[in-house]
């Protein structure tokens, strides 16, 4: 089992950026990719973005393509998003989530692991 802890959350305006830190630990050798998924109230979770563990290779939703950013330091088993140009709509829990069958979990059920999650909110 992987677990990980998120960071860096809070309160921006309209047009500001964030970023977040998901630290990764236990048995983090079995991962092949991570990813960043939301959940805003009353509405389910859904995908961000994802990197492959090894090759770094990214993938986004449309909603965010252009401007978040997912990188990774696989030495000290972190993970980033790197927000910019937010918007009231992106606000939501954030939650980290790691798998070891996909390079690119784009689903909740191809997730194995998931952090305790990080409230952003924007304002207008």
């Amino acid at each position: 089992q992987v677990q990980l802890a998120e960071s860096g959350g809070g309160l921006v305006q309209a047009g500001g950026s964030l970023r977040l830190s998901c630290a990764a630990s236990g048995r983090t050798s079995r991962i092949f990719g991570m990813g960043w998924f939301r959940q805003a109230p009353g509405k389910e979770r859904e995908f961000v973005g994802a990197i492959s563990w090894s090759g770094g290779i990214t993938l986004y939703s449309d909603s965010v393509k252009g401007r978040f950013t997912i990188s990774r330091d696989n030495a000290k088993k972190l993970l980033y998003l790197q927000m910019n140009s937010l918007k009231p709509e992106d606000t939501a829990v954030y939650y980290c989530a790691a798998s070891p069958r996909f390079h690119h979990p784009q689903l909740t059920d191809e997730v194995d692991d998931w952090g305790q999650g990080t409230q952003v909110t924007v304002s207008r």
